[in-house]
């Protein structure tokens, strides 16, 4: 049974069936209506009563269908939104049971001779449960039109308002790695290390070692020898 459920709400089927359901059951009551002055055509009145059995076979998929819907996003509606969602959920409700009993009647209508009298007050009932449908989706297009219930805009804000609420998850989140990798070294640290480290001593250039005549130059050169005396 859950698994129904799931694969229930993952289709998303309650907007399909209820706007389904809208059509079939209009439909049935204004055949029906058409079918009261033109007594003689025996179709329409086949029609019209094939359309509000289904037409309330339909209206209980609706409401099973939104049902599961109201559940999943109960949670994240509040104030105005909830009113009118609890409203829409009743109506669908109460909706419901109206034309099964209407379905009902109907087929009464036709398989007995006596019921034919009440065809009328049928038709009335009937027209006022059609108002109260068509009044009833209208707060289903208001819900989702209005304040987005169902849509992903609501989605995101929930997931806007759970990160508002936790901070800490946030921060607590990797932050995305950077494309080059940086390395920092504090001053103080390089500075202590170039302190420690020993100064090389300059060494000499190789020009001047190997150069002849810079060795010569550099030694003294021996004393004159005293001339002769004339």
């Amino acid at each position: 049974m859950d698994n129904i459920v799931k694969l229930i709400t993952n289709w998303q089927l309650h907007p399909v069936i209820d706007h389904f359901s809208i059509a079939l059951l209009v439909v049935a009551v204004l055949i029906d209506i058409v079918a009261l002055i033109f007594s003689q055509r025996l179709s329409l009145r086949h029609t019209a009563l094939t359309l509000i059995i289904i037409g309330a076979i339909a209206a209980a998929a609706s409401y099973g269908t939104g049902d599961i819907e109201g559940d999943r996003v109960w949670n994240l509606v509040n104030g105005k939104a909830r009113d009118v969602l609890k409203l829409h959920a009743q109506l669908g409700y109460y909706l419901m049971i109206v034309f099964a009993v209407l379905a009902l009647w109907r087929i009464l209508i036709e398989l007995l001779g006596f019921m034919q009298a009440t065809r009328q007050i049928y038709l009335a009932l009937a027209v006022i449960a059609v108002a109260a449908l068509l009044y009833q989706g209208s707060l289903g297009g208001e819900l989702v039109y209005t304040y987005g219930v169902g849509t992903g805009q609501m989605a995101a804000g929930a997931l806007k308002a759970i990160a508002v609420e936790t901070p800490e998850a946030a921060q607590s989140a990797p932050s995305a790695p950077s494309p080059i990798p940086t390395v920092y070294v504090p001053t103080s640290m390089a500075t202590a290390a170039e302190s420690a480290a020993p100064t090389p001593e300059p060494s000499p250039s190789p020009s001047a070692a190997q150069s002849p005549a810079a060795g010569k130059s550099a030694e003294p050169s021996p004393a004159p020898s005293p001339s002769p005396s004339a």
